[in-house]
């Protein structure tokens, strides 16, 4: 386990008004049995406590980082910005309001060791419906399943550095569905996204990005199916 722990992870989290969930989501990830890490967060310009929690996560423990956006930008920008402050061979994805099982790292690094994986995501449990997602889908190839729809929990990525920033990150005239249009790419460039059948992460569906903005969600992943730049000003 020693020689596999000798991948650093850079994970990011971009937080906005987050303070009922945060405390939750960074523990899940000082509980991850694969400890060579680095967590970066960017604060979205949070209106709650939710700066003053992260900060005092920050002073307990050193692989914690807390950047501070001026003005809120939304999650794509914010990811963006945190990629280069990262110094891990692969960069990870968690939601302020999601929780990661921990085991997840170590099983993900598993996967780079074992495939010629490029990114990898696990399926996740809907934690108001303990229902698994991706579901049908999950069976099918990419190729297909992309055509109507995200078969990637965004939150459970792991994805090599090199690629990542092969892609120049996340494109940010999406500021809804930057994950599907991430993914898109990865695949039109013939990468390989692999994802992990056992559900490693916890997805919160109540009052999130998704459900509060669903119509632009759609619009944005429309876009992507379409292979066309969005045209809403946002």
């Amino acid at each position: 386990f020693m020689i596999k722990n000798s991948n650093k992870i850079s994970v990011l989290m971009s937080v906005y008004n987050s303070e009922k969930t945060i405390a939750n989501s960074i523990n899940s990830i000082l509980n991850q049995s694969y400890t060579n890490f680095e967590l970066l967060i960017v604060n979205d310009a949070s209106t709650d406590s939710t700066i003053e929690i992260c900060k005092n996560f920050e002073n307990l423990d050193n692989r914690i980082q807390i950047y501070n956006n001026k003005k809120n930008i939304g999650l794509t920008k914010s990811l963006n910005y945190l990629i280069p402050f990262t110094t891990g061979d692969y960069i990870a994805r968690q939601d302020a309001d999601d929780l990661s099982l921990s085991s997840r790292f170590e099983k993900q690094i598993e996967i780079f060791s074992n495939t010629k994986a490029d990114s990898c995501n696990t399926r996740a449990i809907i934690k108001e419906s303990n229902i698994v997602t991706p579901s049908v889908s999950y069976y099918l190839p990419f190729i297909i399943s992309m055509k109507f729809k995200n078969p990637f929990v965004h939150g459970s990525l792991m994805i090599k550095t090199s690629v990542l920033k092969e892609l120049n990150g996340y494109d940010e005239n999406f500021y809804y569905a930057q994950d599907y249009k991430l993914m898109n790419d990865l695949l039109l460039r013939n990468y390989q996204p692999y994802i992990i059948k056992e559900p490693l992460y916890v997805l919160n569906q109540k009052d999130n990005i998704s459900t509060n903005h669903k119509k632009e969600q759609d619009y944005f992943a429309h876009c992507v199916r379409k292979k066309q730049q969005p045209s809403m000003n946002l």
